[in-house]
């Protein structure tokens, strides 16, 4: 069985993939793919961003992985099949300024939205979580620009960053998918 130690991640990596195809479950397949991580067998979990946790490039990530191993992610998707639709997939994570703390991962899908206002979304809502368990001042009414500025300044949340995906569904009623992920890779 595993050791409690064994499950706490010390090297994480965050990936992006998109696919299209006329069957939905391939448009995924063809999305984790993209994203270099369906060769793995993966495990959603919750979203806590390790302590003292590396964060690697993919490259350097999926080179530590070997095919048909258990991989914890925190996994966020979307798929359509409506022409037009946009579909996006986004990782939003807030880490302390105290590397010994633990940070936050979060995961969000959405359809319509840009971009930038996905991958802001999610910096926010990860950001959220770890000011309220720094017991930074937060008040959710202030915009986000504003707070991520105050939470720098206080010292506690040291970086927030997002990693996002955002497609369009073909006229062709074909599926696309989208996949953004945190990859527990060590």
């Amino acid at each position: 069985m595993f050791q409690g130690e064994q499950l706490v991640p010390k090297k994480i990596f965050f990936t992006a993939g998109m696919g299209i195809h006329k069957e939905k479950l391939t448009s995924f397949e063809m999305a984790l793919r993209d994203a270099r991580i369906a060769q793995h067998n993966l495990v959603r979990i919750s979203s806590i961003f390790p302590p003292n946790c590396e964060v690697l490039t993919r490259e350097e990530g999926c080179k530590l992985l070997r095919p048909g191993q258990v991989v914890f992610c925190v996994l966020s998707e979307a798929a359509s099949n409506e022409p037009s639709r946009r579909v996006g997939a986004t990782i939003g994570v807030a880490m302390p300024a105290d590397r010994n703390h633990y940070g936050y991962i979060s995961e969000h899908h959405a359809y319509g939205q840009s971009e930038k206002q996905m991958g802001e979304y999610a910096e926010d809502l990860a950001a959220q979580m770890l000011a309220t368990v720094l017991g930074a001042d937060f008040n959710p009414d202030t915009a986000w620009d504003d707070r991520r500025e105050q939470w720098k300044l206080s010292g506690l949340v040291v970086d927030t960053v997002n990693h996002t995906i955002v497609a369009e569904a073909p006229e062709d009623g074909h599926w696309v998918t989208v996949v953004a992920a945190a990859v527990s890779c060590g």
